[in-house]
């Protein structure tokens, strides 16, 4: 039975937590909110919010993650892909600006944190695995491209729109002659910048004597500084009368009280996305966490990271934000920066919510140029066009899926494209374990070994077939097995005897039996023997209870060898 510390984390760790803990976990937390200031108020823009929204929705849900949630330096909140994929959601029932969009905002965050939990609760965090990884991969680069090209129109100062790479491009082509100059020099010298503190500032820092750990976290504040210095020029020019878009008032307050709409029209419009937000958010959180965790040898429980990331959604819907997940850069900062537990991520509430009570005033002059610098700098990281490469040479089918995620996400929007990834995951498990690798195998000499024909020297019997299955039998791959018997017998007049070897073979499922059963009765008329070998246990327990063993015309052996050797005519060859 289950402690109750496995539900509620924080009653584990907690019990050890101790002042050097607390200390490494200050300091991340520190690091990590001067970080999330701009990137929260960027995310927020990107989603169509307020920008206050992206701040919301980095404090509740990082505590309750803090409380709930297994992984030690996972850092919740808004994320470019989900924010993304919420304006892409949120646009289709309500309009940009008006109440009702917040509304659907808070909506979409309540029933993905319901989705989530409920899976958790059910403990189907396997789930996830259904989800191939170069799919998704594909996915997230074409995601990056989307987001960095609707993020153009900020840094140019002109209008845009569209939810798909052509649609932008021909919006963003159609208003060159109305790019403002201004702001043009504000979103590429921003943008320029933050591409070079990425690479060049931290070398620099440390040439110039600072150690390692001070210049890495100067780096990481490298958008402070671009946030600092064009806010006050906008301030001190009176860009913001010049036609540069500025961020303008943001409410100083901690998070306030909301609740979803309970509209069953809504719910039914955002069910779907809702679902495939909460599956891509929990891929992409669950990766990092356990990329982290593998690094202090830590683990995580999937499960217990649905509800985490359940509750802090839950969250985010009654405080004013919308659906969040783990972020990749603010959890590695977070990890790099010496977090050692969940408790790091709430000092990093604590600390956005003193920003959002005193600092507001501060981003009114704040560009949007510079904000969608930011966004472009981060998601252009995302890109990764070498798994087009990788996956072209190891395996053409997951070339083929994610080459048409990538297309189908950049022609149709996010919400086909990550519809299609999932699609493309399920598809294309099935189709492989649709052909199960089956083995003709023989006799490697001087050995009780057997190995594939076509790969080594080994005897064989014109007499005996052997195949070796190498994966579990089910409805999906029954008859595979099934012809390629009859399509062997054929071809053999021969053969005497059929030996199935089953030492990969970890279930049969009913599908299965029946082809299993169709097969000894066809070989039974052929006046063919079929016989098993290397039968692990549970098969055998399942097989008898379907009294397919009395009806084998042949026999059951404990190993190949004794197969073979109680086969094989005087016949058998090299």
């Amino acid at each position: 039975m289950r402690k109750l510390s496995d539900y509620v984390p924080i009653l584990d760790w907690g019990r050890r937590y101790n002042r050097g803990a607390f200390s490494n976990d200050l300091i991340a937390a520190v690091i990590v909110t001067i970080m999330l200031i701009p990137q929260s108020l960027a995310y927020a823009l990107l989603a169509g919010l307020p920008p206050e929204a992206g701040i919301y929705a980095s404090i509740v849900p990082i505590i309750l993650y803090a409380i709930f949630g297994t992984s030690r330096a996972l850092a919740v909140g808004p994320v470019a892909v989900v924010s993304l994929l919420t304006a892409s959601a949120v646009g289709q029932v309500a309009e940009q600006g008006t109440a009702g969009y917040a509304i659907a905002a808070l909506t979409l965050a309540f029933l993905s944190g319901g989705f989530l939990l409920l899976l958790g609760v059910l403990r189907l965090g396997f789930l996830a695995n259904f989800l191939s990884h170069p799919v998704i991969a594909g996915f997230i680069t074409a995601s990056g491209i989307l987001i960095a090209t609707s993020q153009l129109s900020h840094i140019l100062g002109v209008p845009a729109g569209g939810h798909t790479l052509i649609e932008m491009g021909a919006t963003l082509l159609s208003h060159l002659g109305q790019v403002d100059p201004i702001t043009l020099i504000i979103g590429g010298a921003a943008t320029a910048f933050l591409f070079w503190v990425r690479k060049g500032l931290k070398p620099l820092l440390r040439a110039l004597g600072l150690g390692a750990r001070a210049a890495g976290v100067l780096t990481k504040a490298g958008p402070v500084a671009a946030v600092v210095v064009t806010t006050v020029a906008t301030w001190a020019f009176g860009l913001a009368d010049q036609g540069v878009a500025i961020v303008g008032a943001v409410p100083q307050s901690l998070p306030p009280l909301t609740l979803p709409g309970m509209s069953p029209d809504l719910i039914r419009q955002l069910a779907v996305p809702a679902i495939l937000i909460s599956v891509i958010g929990f891929v992409e959180s669950v990766s990092v966490a356990q990329t982290l965790a593998a690094k202090k040898r830590q683990r995580i429980d999937p499960n217990q990271e649905l509800i985490g990331l359940g509750t802090a959604n839950l969250g985010a819907a009654f405080t004013g934000g919308y659906p969040v997940t783990g972020g990749f850069a603010r959890s590695v900062v977070n990890f790099d920066a010496g977090a050692e537990t969940p408790a790091a991520g709430a000092f990093t509430a604590v600390g956005l919510a003193i920003a959002a009570l005193a600092l507001t005033p501060l981003v009114y002059f704040l560009p949007k140029a510079t904000l969608a610098a930011t966004i472009i700098v981060a998601v252009l990281s995302l890109v990764d066009f070498s798994i087009l490469k990788k996956t072209w040479v190891y395996s053409k089918s997951d070339f083929a899926a994610v080459t048409a995620t990538i297309l189908l996400t950049l022609g149709a929007g996010v919400e086909v494209g990550v519809a299609s990834g999932v699609v493309l995951s399920i598809a294309l498990h099935l189709y492989k374990t649709s052909r199960p690798h089956v083995a003709e195998v023989g006799l490697v000499p001087n050995t009780q070994h057997f190995r594939n024909i076509l790969r080594h020297e080994v005897k064989t019997d014109p007499g005996v077939l052997t195949l070796r299955v190498d994966e579990s039998l089910y409805f999906v791959n029954a008859r595979f097995l099934e012809d390629l018997v009859q399509d062997r017998i054929a071809e053999g007049c021969e053969i005497r005897h059929v030996i199935l070897m089953f030492s990969a073979v970890n279930e049969v499922d009913y599908s299965a039996l029946e082809s299993l059963e169709a097969i000894n009765h066809r070989l039974t008329d052929l006046g063919v023997g079929l016989h098993l070998s290397e039968v692990k246990g549970p098969v055998m327990d399942r097989l008898g209870k379907a009294h397919f063993l009395d009806a084998l015309n042949g026999e059951v052996f404990l190993s190949q060898y004794d197969a073979w050797t109680s086969l094989k005519s005087d016949e058998a060859v090299e």
